[in-house]
């Protein structure tokens, strides 16, 4: 697979791997290296690294959010954070009275760094040479503890090449960490954490505890470095460092010409956020007492890792394209990172941007719409637990809500610690230099999306448990509220929802209005209307007294239904020319926009928006779209549903529709989120399968080969990489599941060879062998039920341990 320079995407295999000095690229290999295990995650900046405008080491604990105030453009904002943890990297080395290594007195000949995607280890190898002559070898191995969520480990070797005497080590903990990783943010304050205290509990371990400014959360680091050489404790002279907010510790040791000495740094992690801590200091202290050797725990590390590919058995084989399957592995794994089985019970959401970095300071949107179709069919009880953070937000949902005058639920655009709107009153336009106000808040879409995904989850599990005691109660509230925000237009005799904002997030007004938002999303409508349809079907599924309890507790009545009832039936869609879904009302009355003198001018026209904006114009004025929104409803909704949705509305549309529909928004789409490419893949995969290939292979490079410029240092997009492994699932292999079947309805290139993998559904372990004219589907052994699967309308049984096979 090629990238955006015209090399091949550094991936093959089982192994990401950069073998050049690139400071140019440093941020993006950091994100790309980055080591998790859904409970935190740390960068893959080198050990001596310090953020700068090179380097940016950042660990980020899931859920650990802070809030800062800043005065920007003559107003005060608050903007929450995922707050940057100290970082425990820190360890570098100094050959005799020469420089440290990472200051400017050493220079880097050679970098070669190596992230085994199969263990998650990162390994580092380095020939370095400082001012006064010293040549080293340097290599450094570290992981996030799978198995073990509060746990890493890092390994340095330092083998001198060139010269022999006192080799002096360095390694601490920093508590001045900043957020100060995305550089349109550097104008907001950014020092969240506090110093608490610094001590060391036993000879050879540090420990620092902080606190969160506003939120004030704890968080504990202890570590312990152990110098060894030959196998056995070197019994070098130790110094202790301490000041507000840092600890630290110098060893010295003799060293020998082609003789290495390793250091081991093993760190605990803890903060007041965990179940079961008191002192957060002890907890950390008393975790890092308990474990082993960095051998010992690379060993549970590595086995942890391979009981989780276990769940996402994946292999592609006889494809034209051999780079596909390499870079689908590493999407897998650094989705397992940002959320994975640590991630379980720990009241933690999907965030856009992984634990990777601080763009979009850490925020939860919509994303999951595109991660919970992978989660799901795998690891059920981690969409559960995702699921159930927005559960837990109910409250902020209804007060939101009843604040802005509805009912219901009001889920936020942009979420984070409590389910408050994050969402900046202004941002950034880096283009320009202004900072502009941001009404992107009216994004009321995202309850569709918490909505769907529940409704998903449940098709895939069955798990009537969760829907009666979570989920029924989510999707009836985020029902609520889209019924009290539509209203009724006696001059159309249909309901319509004004001023909001799709998920395009171009268009946020109209031309000349002073009032922000659009009206009449089609997307915002049609899930309407889907979701109140849907309201029906929740309520059958419930057994009688939950139902009872739940109308009781929500004062819902027999009227409120049938108006919703109702509403399903009488939703507005806007439409133009021969059946052309409109993407809001009076999208076809704004001004054609000049591509070609666009793309000859900027070549790279991603962001429009900032472009326009830059030239004191706006997005507002064209047919320009920065992700087609009327695109997302042939993702989300099988061809046959979204008929009958329209039907059942009374419009005489037909998939027929579907090509030109594709047709016209691909031509007005600057590609501006890195979801373009995966919605474009599925929506093209019927009729164009060759624009689609285009398509899936532009989601695959959209981290790996940064294809947004930039963007990926910041934190890696996590929807897209999960959107490209749903892509290969849902829409080539057609992998759907709705009313208790298994369905397959593959479009499977031939140019991608022979698909294998395997999925979990409801309770089943299913595999899955899909190529040009046959899909085999099997089950595992086991005592359950059967289940029912579906290919091209025949409807079969499959037992335990039984195959069938599907002629396509």
């Amino acid at each position: 697979m090629i990238g955006q320079d015209g090399k091949p995407v550094p991936v093959a295999n089982w192994t990401l791997r950069y073998d050049e000095v690139a400071p140019r690229h440093e941020g993006l290999r950091e994100a790309l290296c980055t080591l998790g295990n859904g409970y935190f995650a740390t960068r893959g900046a080198a050990p001596e690294a310090r953020a700068d405008d090179v380097h940016y080491p950042g660990t980020y604990i899931a859920g650990c959010f802070n809030e800062l105030e800043t005065v920007i453009a003559g107003r005060a904002t608050r903007n929450e954070s995922l707050v940057n943890a100290p970082n425990w990297l820190v360890l570098t080395f100094a050959a005799g009275d020469g420089p440290w290594l990472g200051s400017d007195g050493v220079d880097v000949l050679d970098d070669c760094a190596e992230l085994d995607l199969r263990r998650g280890v990162l390994t580092r190898r380095r020939l370095v040479l400082d001012r006064l002559g010293h040549s080293t070898e340097v290599t450094s191995r570290r992981f996030v503890h799978m198995g073990a969520a509060h746990l890493a480990a890092m390994e340095l070797t330092i083998e001198p090449v060139n010269w022999a005497g006192r080799l002096r080590i360095r390694s601490a903990l920093d508590g001045t960490v900043t957020n100060s990783g995305v550089p349109r943010y550097r104008e907001l304050a950014s020092r969240h954490l506090v110093p608490v205290a610094t001590g060391c509990p036993a000879d050879d371990t540090m420990l620092l505890v902080v606190e969160t400014s506003q939120s004030h959360i704890q968080i504990a680091e202890a570590a312990r470095t152990r110098v060894l050489a030959g196998g056995a404790p070197v019994a070098g002279r130790r110094a202790v460092t301490e000041r507000p907010g840092w600890i630290g510790c110098e060893v010295t040791a003799e060293a020998a010409a082609g003789q290495p000495v390793v250091v081991e740094k093993t760190v605990a992690i803890t903060t007041s956020r965990d179940r079961a801590v008191s002192d957060v200091g002890q907890a950390a202290a008393d975790r890092l007492r308990g474990a082993g050797s960095f051998a010992g725990l690379l060993g549970e590390h590595a086995l942890a890792w391979a009981q989780l590919w276990a769940h996402f058995p994946l292999e592609l084989r006889g494809g034209e394209d051999d780079g596909i399957l390499p870079v689908l592995r590493l999407h897998i794994f650094h989705l397992l990172q940002a959320v994975g089985p640590h991630s379980i019970d720990r009241d933690v959401g999907v965030p856009a941007r992984g634990l990777h970095g601080e763009a979009y300071r850490g925020h939860v949107f919509w994303d999951e719409l595109f991660v919970f179709p992978v989660l799901n069919l795998r690891l059920p009880e981690l969409s559960r637990s995702l699921l159930e953070y927005r559960y837990y937000r109910l409250p902020a949902a209804r007060r939101a809500a009843a604040e802005a005058g509805y009912r219901g639920a009001m889920y936020p655009w942009q979420s984070g610690s409590d389910g408050t709107e994050q969402s900046a009153l202004v941002h950034l336009n880096p283009q320009s230099g202004r900072w502009l106000p941001d009404t992107t808040y009216l994004q009321r879409h995202v309850g569709l999306a918490v909505a769907y995904s529940t409704w998903q989850y449940y098709q895939c599990t069955a798990d009537r448990e969760f829907l009666a005691r979570y989920g029924a109660e989510i999707m009836l509230e985020v029902a609520r509220f889209f019924a009290s925000i539509g209203s009724y237009d006696p001059g159309l005799g249909r309901y319509v929802i004004r001023g909001v904002v799709g998920p395009d997030e171009f268009h946020t007004g109209y031309p000349g209005s002073a009032a922000p938002g659009i009206d009449n999303n089609a997307y915002t409508n049609v899930m309407a209307a889907w979701l109140l349809r849907t309201t029906a079907a929740v309520l059958e599924e419930l057994p009688g007294w939950r139902r009872a309890e739940l109308s009781e507790t929500l004062g819902l009545t027999a009227a409120e239904l049938e108006r919703w009832e109702h509403m399903s039936r009488r939703m507005y869609v806007p439409f133009h020319g021969d059946g052309i879904i409109s993407q809001f009302d009076g999208y076809e009355k704004l001004a054609e926009l000049d591509w070609e003198d666009y793309y000859a001018r900027y070549g790279n026209i991603r962001r429009l928006d900032r472009i326009l904006e830059a030239e004191g114009d706006n997005p507002n004025q064209y047919q320009v779209c920065k992700q087609a929104d009327v695109l997302m409803l042939f993702y989300l909704l099988p061809a046959a549903e979204l008929d009958a949705l329209m039907r059942g509305l009374g419009y005489q549309w037909s998939p027929d529709r579907i090509p030109d529909t594709i047709d016209y928004y691909l031509a007005r789409t600057s590609n501006g989120s890195v979801l373009s490419a995966v919605v474009h893949a599925w929506v093209l995969a019927r009729a164009h399968r060759e624009r689609a290939l285009d398509e899936f292979a532009m989601a695959l490079r959209s981290d790996v080969a940064d294809v947004q410029g930039g963007t990926t240092a910041e934190g890696i997009h996590l929807a897209a990489m999960a959107g490209t492994i749903d892509v290969l699932q849902r829409c080539f292999a057609g992998v759907q599941t709705h009313h208790d079947v298994l369905w397959l309805d593959p479009y499977w290139p031939g140019q991608l060879g022979t698909l294998e993998f395997g999925i979990q559904y409801r309770g089943h372990t299913v595999t899955l062998a899909i190529a040009d004219h046959t899909v085999i589907v099997g089950s595992g052994p086991g005592r359950l039920a059967p289940i029912r699967v579906g290919c091209h309308g025949q409807v079969r049984e499959l037992s335990d341990g039984q195959t069938l096979t599907f002629g396509l």
